[in-house]
């Protein structure tokens, strides 16, 4: 498959949908969607659609990959400090993570995953990318403080580990259950003086769940 050219394609259509930062459509274009995803799967792999990746999860639509990632870096030309993923899944939102962070750690609670996606992610040979296996709503305090933190898993609310592990000025980004009792993006900022909480459009994300399995 041409996949750079089908790659161009998807990141037109993504900045169709108003993703304007650079960095973001940079990492679109130079990290290949078809190698995060099963083989039957690979001639959707630039669609803009979530796809299975096994285990009951699935692979984000980058659309929402890349509205999450410019919420993220939204405001800065320079690349973020250290970001703590929730969710590794196949390991594709990690390999955009990795072009625009300096240190990104991605904790996945699933075994079967942690391992695809470490499977995965050696042909990128990312030397700023740390996996680790682990209990996602603990965080990693190890890692901590956070200049982001990103989440593929939507609970009731947003865990208190992650608010106290991201750094004053750090920004996180989750879907979470609003008052309303609907899935919404959320942003929460640290600032010196507390914490602003934002809520944005509705979304559908695999439900967040504690423990490992």
């Amino acid at each position: 498959m041409e996949s750079q050219a089908v790659r161009a394609a998807m990141v037109r259509k993504i900045q169709g949908q108003g993703i304007t930062h650079p960095g973001v459509l940079a990492a679109l274009q130079s990290v290949e969607r078809h190698r995060f995803v099963d083989s039957a799967l690979v001639n959707q792999a630039y669609e803009d659609t979530s796809l299975p990746i096994g285990l009951g999860q699935t692979i984000s639509k980058p659309g929402v990959v890349a509205r999450m990632l410019e919420l993220l870096c939204q405001g800065r030309s320079d690349k973020l400090g250290r970001v703590l993923e929730i969710g590794t899944g196949c390991g594709y939102q990690a390999a955009l993570l990795s072009h625009l962070a300096r240190e990104v750690y991605s904790i996945e609670r699933l075994k079967g995953l942690h391992e695809k996606s470490r499977e995965n992610l050696r042909w990128f040979r990312l030397s700023n990318l740390h996996l680790l296996f682990g209990d996602g709503m603990l965080g990693y305090p190890k890692g901590a403080p956070y200049a982001a933190i990103i989440a593929a898993a939507g609970g009731n609310d947003i865990p208190a580990a992650w608010i106290d592990q991201l750094a004053v000025g750090g920004r996180l980004v989750a879907p979470a259950v609003t008052a309303a009792g609907r899935q919404n993006l959320v942003v929460v900022d640290k600032t010196p003086t507390g914490i602003v909480r934002t809520e944005l459009e509705a979304v559908l994300f695999v439900p967040l769940k504690s423990g490992v399995a």
